[in-house]
């Protein structure tokens, strides 16, 4: 049984291994199999060898890329430390930037006034002022009694009367004026030395402002050349005054400054309103097609109604009213039967927001405002704060101070040294703001009367070291020291100091003269008070140099 097995299980083998599907002839079909088999095979030889490529491509362009971000890390760290080095000295710069602006604030608000030391005076004043023969007290004293008190009680009688001659007439040339359509005047103010009580020089003038205001529904809208917008240089000091309605926006509606098809309305502005006929602005004193008041057209306006206002009332008065200067719209002279005058300047301003500054139309004797930017640029004034900081300080010093009798002697030597060699750029305008920043920088006591001549000196050497820098500053702009007590504007606190002396500095012709004239009038100090105290005759007098 076992032997018959294994014989079936060897057929059964030798069936299988002698079939033709494992041993297939030579002319069979397995050699297009092979070629078949070779062909796949050199294709995925060619595609593995292509991924090997691409591997090593990846593999070259992350190496790259691993190598470009070391780069830039290390680039970034050095910017870091860099950027660290560069913030520190931007730091530092900042520091020192910060105290060198705070310095020039101090020095600007304090000390860029100070009268300084006497060595360092005389450093600046040179040879001119130590070969100056000074007055002595007694001298001055004497000369100050006869030459200048006596004009005080001379003053205050002719305030009274001009004062109450200008309240009649702006009283009838309200009446005269058209409530509905012209400007609206208020009272007026006097300014200036004769309300200061240091004016010397003779014909006395009084200055009086007349604020005022558009006719309803219109008003002003201020601008300052520090109130944001940039100005010239040749700017500072002034501004500019839009007409408009109460009822308008600052900046104006869109409506105005855009071309509205003809189906579209404003729904803010009616069709009347939104147009502004330019006669209808040029009423408005405007300058031609613009919103701006024209400083030209207010003084003809004002000239035109004092004219009808005098001829109201003139059948009250005994003289004779007119206008004296032609270059001074507003100075008007008062003419008796007797021959004697008084002259006055009635001088309309526009009030800055609710201050006490004042746009000025036009400055008496254009002492101040020689070259106005044009028409539409109006001078801004702080009379009313110079008037009433003078006032203040006067309360703090001792009775019978020194300050205004200074002031009274230094403008009665520089109008008679002008009186020989004639005008220079120097007003007493410049000396008044000489003693405005001298009354804040000295202590009270040192104005008491017996003191005159040393403040006296300490004026002219102030005045010559502003004169030798060509900077003399504004008291009120820029200085931030102001007494609160007298609610002055902060926006002018905080403006740029206001070179008076700017002008001067492109015009050497002036400033050369300007000098000059300061430097004789040192000169000629002793001949000029000793010539009005003891009244030496003329032919003693030739000490007085002239140019």
């Amino acid at each position: 049984m076992p032997v018959g097995l294994f014989r079936v299980c060897l057929l059964v083998i030798t069936a299988i291994v002698n079939h033709p599907l494992f041993f297939p002839k030579e002319n069979g079909t397995i050699p297009e199999n092979t070629e078949e088999i070779i062909q796949k095979m050199k294709e995925r030889e060619e595609s593995l060898r292509l991924e090997q490529l691409r591997l090593e491509q990846e593999i070259a362009e992350q190496e790259a890329t691993q190598k470009a971000l070391e780069k830039a890390a290390v680039v970034v760290e050095e910017s870091k430390e860099e950027k660290v080095r560069w913030d520190m000295w931007t730091a530092l710069s900042m520091v020192i930037f910060l105290l060198i602006e705070l310095w020039r604030q101090d020095f600007q608000e304090g000390n860029w006034q100070d009268t300084g030391g006497e060595e360092d005076d005389m450093a600046v004043l040179g040879k001119a002022f130590k070969g100056v023969a000074f007055p002595d007290k007694a001298v001055l004293a004497s000369f100050y009694e006869k030459r200048i008190l006596g004009t005080t009680g001379d003053m205050a009688r002719m305030r009274e009367m001009v004062e109450g001659f200008a309240d009649d007439l702006l009283e009838a040339l309200r009446s005269v004026c058209n409530r509905d359509a012209d400007m609206e005047v208020e009272d007026c103010m006097g300014v200036g030395s004769m309300y200061e009580n240091w004016r010397v020089r003779k014909p006395f003038v009084c200055d009086l402002i007349v604020p005022f205001a558009p006719p309803e529904p219109y008003c002003f809208r201020c601008q300052t050349w520090c109130s944001g917008d940039s100005f010239p240089p040749d700017e500072q000091g002034y501004g500019t005054i839009k007409v408009c309605r109460a009822d308008e926006d600052a900046a104006g509606c869109i409506c105005d400054k855009t071309k509205l098809g003809e189906d579209m309305l404003c729904l803010l502005h009616s069709q009347v309103s939104s147009t502004r006929p330019s006669s209808e602005m040029e009423d408005l004193l405007c300058f031609k097609n613009t919103q701006y008041l024209d400083a030209n057209q207010v003084m003809k306006w004002f000239q035109i109604a004092v004219t009808k206002a005098w001829n109201r009332i003139s059948h009250k008065y005994e003289f004779d009213l007119s206008f004296s200067l032609l270059d001074s719209p507003g100075a008007l002279k008062i003419k008796f039967k007797s021959g004697k005058s008084i002259a006055f300047n009635l001088t309309p301003v526009v009030q800055y927001e609710n201050s006490d500054v004042y746009f000025v139309s036009h400055f008496p004797r254009s002492s101040l405002a020689a070259d106005i930017p044009s028409s539409t640029h109006w001078f801004l004034t702080f009379a009313v704060y110079e008037r009433r900081f003078i006032q203040l300080v006067s309360k703090t010093l001792p009775a019978n101070a020194c300050h205004v009798s200074c002031l009274q002697i230094l403008s009665f030597l520089h109008e008679k040294q002008c009186s020989l060699t004639g005008p220079s750029g120097l007003t007493n305008y410049h000396l008044k703001t000489v003693l405005l920043h001298l009354l804040q920088a000295c202590p009270s006591q040192d104005w008491a009367p017996e003191k005159l001549e040393a403040r006296l000196q300490d004026m002219l050497k102030f005045l010559e070291r502003c004169l030798h820098e060509k900077k003399l500053y504004h008291f009120f702009i820029g200085n931030g020291k102001v007494p609160a007590e007298l609610g002055f504007p902060i926006i002018f606190q905080r403006a740029e100091p206001l070179n008076l002396f700017r002008p001067f500095v492109l015009r050497r012709d002036i400033y050369r003269k300007m000098v000059d004239t300061f430097h004789e009038m040192l000169r000629n100090m002793s001949a000029l008070i000793n010539e009005y105290t003891v009244h030496i005759p003329l032919a003693h007098t030739n000490g007085i140099r002239k140019e």
